[in-house]
């Protein structure tokens, strides 16, 4: 009977007593040690304790789950692979929000001696920038990579409910949701307000403009530090589940969420903010005028604003006080569009290669198309939103005619989109338009080289991040992987160290099987990889052919020469005969 798959999970024999993790751990560390000597060891995981212990464990383990060590040049670098221009919005965001958390984390290994220390404040940060430059977009980012959960909420709407501040406490509440009903993880979450600009008071009004300084006074101690009650008032719902969660456990649950260490950040267009700069700027002698003649000059002062100005512009002192940290986001020209339209990681080109790939369409686009549409939206002065609408109209006649027809690939260049009616009737052409053929795969070429060269220029940094050694051959693996399939550039490579990972598994397996040690060489790893990205073979079918061609010429090996530690390479899996041929003659010279 031929050895079962045990990479895979599959029970052997031997298996029906699940052992004990103890018996598990010992029985790994004897064969890494054998294998490695004592270069690796295994490290037993920390035991997670349950919240109902009562001391600080279970508090613990929520900034345990949180990404607070990382360091500001790598949130950089991390924002870098994403986020277009805005070098100077980056590093402030990076740097205070990482100061943020990483303080968090210093305070609670200090305990109570720094925790009832006077004068802490938060890094609240203002954004301000125009529409479509990425404001949400880096703030989802940084959030992601912490690990920490993230809410977004519109000003706009808090002023619609008056000012009891009741929306921005179900902003704290769908922050606990976000956390999975943990509240000890949402303590440490984000909480982003758009629009902030939209809640100043107006300067035209005589009295005061209750409805919005209402709105500002009612996020004053949320930003700063105060107790959100879970239970909703008046809420029979949230009444009920409480009464059930007694029912149950015999215990009440905390049920109030602390701000104190939750970061707001606002942020708003902000369009009548320059001028207020200017005229201040220009009574100081700087040299600005107070009239705004380009986004490039208006950029130029926003990169000056004073909490005076904040103040002028209909924000309450305390308000402006509380959020001591200000990013401006610069405009985006027609360069910078198509910069993000040809970045990898895009979310717009991924998105509609989804949108194709739901009809099992496969669609490459040309450099020239991507220019031409970064002009298109640059006319709409939207930012990066303009992008969006730019290729929606480009494709639309395409995304409404291909799905059920024959067409399984389409190349999109400028040509193809401005004469769609005989675009579309190539496309659909049985056999497929000899023409549209070569132009696909053309397409298909020159990303595959675009990918390539891009993992050349990041290649520390994805080993790095991936803890994966992207060797050139592991580096046209990965390109081949995002051009044969609709993936961005960390789905690629992770998916090739998958293949790597489940591969070099099987290593165990033979050992435990066969009482063999092997080892895998880079090239015949690279070669099984290569097959699997084909699709001529899968993982089980590989670990059939290692017992089948291996399994008894090894075993006849080490009775010959005493070995048990045997390293395949690329030829060992071409010519398998061969290979053990030739140690069997090896021993007898």
């Amino acid at each position: 009977m031929p050895p079962k798959n045990d990479y895979t999970g599959t029970m052997s024999d031997k298996e029906h007593n699940i052992p004990a993790p103890k018996e598990l751990e010992k029985e790994i560390g004897e064969f890494l040690a054998k294998k490695f000597g004592g270069q690796v060891k295994v490290v037993s995981p920390l035991e997670r304790r349950d919240r109902s212990d009562g001391d600080t464990a279970y508090r613990d383990s929520a900034t345990e789950a949180v990404n607070f060590d990382l360091k500001p040049s790598e949130l950089i670098a991390h924002l870098d692979q994403y986020v277009v221009k805005q070098d100077q919005a980056k590093a402030i965001l990076s740097t205070k929000i990482c100061t943020h958390f990483n303080r968090i984390r210093h305070n609670r290994q200090s305990h109570a001696a720094i925790e009832s220390m006077v004068g802490s404040i938060k890094n609240n940060v203002l954004m301000i920038g125009p529409t479509g430059v990425g404001k949400t977009y880096i703030i989802k980012l940084i959030a992601d990579k912490l690990g920490v959960p993230f809410v977004k909420g519109d000003a706009t709407k808090f002023s619609e409910t008056g000012y009891v501040g009741g929306d921005v406490e179900d902003l704290v509440r769908q922050l606990v949701r976000e956390a999975n009903d943990n509240i000890e993880l949402a303590q440490y979450g984000i909480i982003y307000i758009d629009e902030i600009d939209k809640i100043a008071g107006s300067r035209n009004m005589i009295g005061a403009d209750v409805s919005r300084t209402g709105v500002q006074r009612a996020l004053l101690k949320p930003m700063e530090e105060t107790e959100v009650d879970q239970k909703v008032p008046h809420d029979p719902i949230s009444m009920v589940q409480e009464i059930e969660r007694f029912r149950k456990t015999g215990k009440r649950e905390k049920n109030t969420v602390n701000t104190k260490n939750i970061l707001f950040i606002m942020s708003g267009a902000f369009s009548g903010l320059a001028p207020i700069i200017g005229k201040r700027l220009t009574q100081q002698g700087i040299g600005f005028g107070a009239q705004v003649k380009s986004t490039r000059e208006r950029a130029d002062i926003l990169n000056h604003v004073r909490s005076e100005d904040l103040i002028e512009y209909g924000f309450e002192s305390e308000f402006v006080g509380r959020l001591p940290v200000r990013a401006v986001f610069e405009d985006l020209t027609e360069e910078d569009l198509f910069e993000i339209l040809n970045n990898p990681n895009n979310p717009i080109i991924l998105g509609k290669k989804l949108d194709f790939a739901a009809y099992g369409i496969d669609i490459k686009f040309s450099e020239e198309f991507l220019r031409h549409m970064a002009r298109d939206a640059a006319a709409e002065n939207t930012g990066a939103r303009g992008l969006v609408s730019a290729i929606e109209r480009a494709l639309l006649e395409f995304e409404k005619s291909l799905p059920g027809s024959m067409c399984k690939q389409f190349p999109v260049t400028v040509a193809v989109v401005n004469n769609p009616r005989r675009s579309l009737t190539a496309l659909m052409q049985q056999p497929p338009d000899s023409e549209m053929a070569i132009q696909f795969d053309r397409l298909t070429q020159a990303e595959t080289e675009h990918i390539r060269n891009y993992l050349l220029e990041n290649a520390r940094r994805l080993s790095d991040k991936y803890n994966f050694s992207l060797t050139p051959a592991k580096i046209e693996m990965v390109a081949a992987c995002y051009a044969g399939n609709t993936v961005d550039v960390g789905n690629a490579v992770s998916r090739i160290k998958s293949f790597h990972d489940d591969i070099k598994k099987m290593e165990l397996s033979f050992y435990r099987n066969h009482d063999i040690n092997i080892v895998m060489e880079d090239d015949a790893i690279d070669l099984l990889i290569d097959m699997l990205l084909d699709g001529t073979t899968d993982l089980d079918t590989i670990f059939a052919r290692l017992n089948s061609d291996f399994e008894h010429g090894l075993k006849l090996v080490r009775e010959k020469t005493g070995s048990g530690r045997f390293f395949l390479t690329r030829r060992a899996f071409e010519d398998p005969e061969g290979y053990i041929a030739q140690l069997l003659a090896a021993k007898q010279q």
